[in-house]
């Protein structure tokens, strides 16, 4: 087997970002409630900017100052209450699960992928995307949790 090359790599990026994006709108189309609706059409566009980033990365124009970085806590949760069954129509607190699962796997791969970087501009940008990664986790977790534990009148 060959050599993996930065592009290759790139390319994978790319391609799990367009594979999130028509997830999100999969899962989209299987609930009813227009805040799941909005907040999966959110979360897709979310996933196909960054692969817009990656593909402006790879033709040269961007840097890895392409994105911030946040402190991001991960509360764990898909982790504690596991990832639902994607049915024909889903529960509006389970999309938040399967997205959150979604979004630690995207996590995990951008991780990976700068740990095993030289330090450069490479690595700087998989860190990146692995914190809006996490950042993204960790709103669909808070998500989930509204959505599973709603505030009642009682406090």
């Amino acid at each position: 087997m060959g050599k993996v090359t930065i592009g290759d790599v790139l390319a994978q990026a790319i391609t799990r970002e367009e594979v999130a994006h028509d997830l999100y709108l999969k899962l989209r189309d299987k609930v009813d409630d227009a805040v799941s609706k909005d907040t999966l059409a959110f979360m897709a566009s979310e996933e196909w900017r960054h692969k817009e980033i990656l593909e402006r990365y790879q033709r040269g124009e961007l840097g890895a100052e392409a994105l911030g970085v946040d402190k991001v806590v991960d509360g764990k949760v898909v982790e504690a209450l596991g990832t639902p069954a994607m049915t024909e129509k889903l529960e509006h607190k389970d999309v938040f699960l399967i997205a959150a699962e979604r979004e630690k796997a995207s996590y995990e791969f951008y991780k990976r992928l700068a740990a095993v970087q030289p330090e450069g501009a490479i690595k700087t940008l998989f860190f990146r995307l692995a914190q809006e990664e996490l950042g993204h986790k960790e709103k669909v977790e808070y998500l989930y949790c509204n959505a599973a534990f709603p505030q009642t009148a009682g406090g």
